[in-house]
């Protein structure tokens, strides 16, 4: 826990000077115009000041969690996002610090949430003790190895917003940029619950592996499947088929609902059965498959959305970035799902040999 401590400093600290050099030319590849890179530049620029909170309130949560602590964890999270709800309408209407304002509470809620993580760790509550150590190279390569899957797919995802944003300004505009956030953000509903149920069933995975309890890997790993797929399957199917109801949570614009209800039902296609690419890929960190799950998760975005979001518009027009993402998202579930069974058969098989 001491060097991921030591890790998630040093990025904070190289991460919030990369990005204040950088911010104009990175905001602009994110989807910024010369109407809104002012308010996105003083946003920004307040935001990335509190980057070693953020990073030291989600890298130290998982140690709170991961020693079953999960009430303390779930509070981690929930003390920052009150008191960001909280703070908001202070700072950015009572104060009147419009964008400043909104930045300005994010960091705070952060800060109070990394100081509770920090805290929590240091105290007698906790089974695993936070403390100084000197950093350990051979640490630090494992913590690396098993945090590069995630990496990838977190930071893909920024790879794709600015392939996305750069070809709608170009072949669309601002409006829609607007739909794409929007969807991007329906998106993270989806997604978002579905991580959690990887993230809670990886440690009984993990257990029950290196206890040689086959028959328990197996049950589990095909529940997992199984609720992944039920949850992004309803959850997508809302987007697919009631798209209003998610459009009308982000804007009273009528002119940006209409565009993003006629698009939504196609962009989420393929996100309706990614639960189980998302149960695979934890799978195979679960039982140490760090390489197939890195595959996995650089299949969907890298080898396939990115080029197809740069070439379908060639043909396509502006609607081709749109398609980009349900086709990618169908040949990766077919590949993935593949791929898990015939791998799921060879563990097994070692499993059982062993036993």
């Amino acid at each position: 826990m001491g060097n991921s401590a030591w890790l998630l400093v040093f990025f904070s600290i190289v991460l919030t000077i990369g990005f204040l050099l950088f911010k104009v030319p990175i905001l602009y590849a994110f989807g910024a115009s010369s109407k809104t890179i002012a308010y996105a530049n003083e946003y920004i620029t307040i935001y990335l000041l509190g980057t070693i909170f953020v990073q030291l309130a989600l890298g130290l949560n998982a140690f709170i969690s991961g020693q079953g602590a999960a009430k303390a964890a779930m509070l981690s999270v929930l003390i920052g996002a009150v008191i960001n709800i909280v703070l908001d309408p202070i700072f950015i209407f009572a104060l009147h610090l419009g964008v400043r304002g909104a930045a300005l509470a994010t960091a705070i809620s952060q800060f109070v949430s990394a100081v509770w993580v920090v805290s929590f760790l240091k105290s007698k509550r906790s089974v695993l003790y936070l403390k100084l150590v000197r950093p350990d190279k051979s640490l630090i390569l494992k913590i690396a190895a098993l945090g590069i899957a995630p990496f990838v797919m977190q930071s893909t995802e920024s790879l794709v917003t600015i392939t996305f944003n750069t070809g709608l300004q170009r072949y669309g505009g601002d409006l829609y940029v607007g739909s794409m956030s929007i969807l991007m953000s329906i998106m993270q509903l989806i997604v978002i619950p579905v991580n959690g149920i990887t993230q809670g069933v990886q440690p009984i995975v993990s257990y029950n592996y290196g206890a040689g309890n086959r028959l328990r890997v197996k049950e589990t790993v095909i529940r997992l499947v199984s609720v992944c797929l039920l949850g992004t399957l309803i959850l997508a199917g809302v987007a697919i088929f009631c798209p209003g109801i998610y459009a009308s949570m982000f804007t009273n614009d009528a002119e940006l609902v209409a565009l993003t209800c006629r698009i939504m039902p196609i962009f989420f296609l393929g996100i309706a059965i990614f639960g189980i690419q998302a149960a695979c890929q934890s799978t195979f960190l679960a039982l140490g498959q760090a390489k197939v799950s890195l595959f996995i998760a650089m299949l969907r975005k890298i080898i396939l959305l990115i080029p197809l979001a740069l070439i379908l518009p060639k043909f396509l027009g502006v609607k081709g970035i749109y398609i980009a993402e349900p086709v990618s998202d169908v040949i990766s579930v077919i590949v993935t799902s593949v791929l898990c069974v015939i791998m799921l058969k060879r563990i097994f098989i070692e499993m059982e040999d062993k036993s």
